[in-house]
């Protein structure tokens, strides 16, 4: 094994020998590594990344069988790994459409930064009110993954973003009002639409059916999510599977603000700094005094809270 592997090693430095080319080389290795680190931005926090590292850990499984000349668990990872190029495609197939969208949008924007910030604004202060009516919400923004093929029984609404069309569709006498609105390219498109809920356990107490579908279309989705909750009228955020909870109008703007705007990628770096004020508690005595640490108002999904 060991003289196999040095005749190797002695064939690939003669292959580099005979046919390394410094500036195109260096130029082929720069580029393909910024296409894998730019792809695995694309694919963070979403399930692509354990998809990925399983299909890693079977190809270390196949190379350590043939080390090993294990016979039958090598013949099929083989068999399995014949068929990679196809499996890739069809596991990634929303990690390669969302790709390839972005490439698009990069070329002709469909949203302005004005526009982005005239309708999260609107998104703000419709949550705000929703929650002060102690209302029920379910807010889904689409990012860069399509969200078409995760969501069902929406009715299409298309229309502009605002404050009032937001409040009106999740009000108790709506007949959209116990389902998810969906913004996809500054519009909403849909209304009552029904979301995958996750299957995770390890939830805080006190999350209902609205947080579990937040959660579970993050799960499969880059999809950023607001929720106002019925009961306790809090508004959560939701990214990546991350949830935190306790927000209010002014720290709720930040967030939305520096995450679609690409400045951070999760919740965690958005509320580092300032400590969070807590929406309009039960007690009138103790409304607006600040929440003493981190556990109080930031929670991780599958965290005691």
């Amino acid at each position: 094994m060991i003289e196999r592997l040095w005749q190797l090693l002695l064939e690939l430095w003669g292959y580099l020998g005979a046919s390394f080319d410094p500036v195109r080389d260096t130029l082929d290795i720069v580029l393909v590594t910024l296409g894998i680190y730019w792809l695995l931005l694309l694919i963070r926090g979403t399930r692509a990344v354990q998809i990925l590292l399983g299909l890693i850990v079977l190809i270390a499984a196949s190379m350590a069988s043939e080390m090993f000349q294990l016979v039958t668990l090598r013949l099929i990872l083989d068999n399995f790994l014949s068929s990679a190029v196809l499996i890739i495609i069809v596991l990634f197939q929303h990690d390669i459409r969302r790709a390839l969208a972005r490439v698009g949008r990069g070329f002709f924007p469909t949203v302005s930064a004005q526009q982005a910030s005239q309708m999260l604004e609107e998104i703000v202060r419709a949550a705000q009110m929703l929650s002060q009516k102690r209302v029920g919400a379910l807010i889904v923004l689409e990012r860069e993954t399509n969200l078409d093929d995760q969501i069902e029984a929406g009715s299409p609404i298309d229309a502009a973003v605002s404050k009032e069309l937001l409040t009106s569709l999740f009000l108790p006498y709506s007949p959209l009002h116990d389902g998810a609105v969906i913004i996809q390219r500054g519009r909403i498109s849909q209304a009552g639409c029904i979301l995958p809920l996750t299957l995770r356990s390890d939830l805080p107490e006190g999350v209902g059916t609205r947080h579990r579908a937040a959660v579970g279309i993050t799960e499969e989705t880059d999809a950023l999510v607001i929720v106002v909750s019925e009961e306790t009228a809090t508004i959560s955020v939701v990214l990546g599977g991350e949830m935190i909870r306790g927000l209010d109008a002014p720290r709720l703007r930040v967030v939305l603000t520096e995450v679609l705007s690409g400045e951070r990628r999760d919740l965690r770096q958005a509320l580092e700094g300032p400590r969070l004020v807590e929406p309009a508690p039960a007690d009138a005595n103790t409304a607006g005094q600040p929440i003493q640490g981190e556990a109080a108002t930031r929670v991780r999904t599958g965290s005691a809270g």
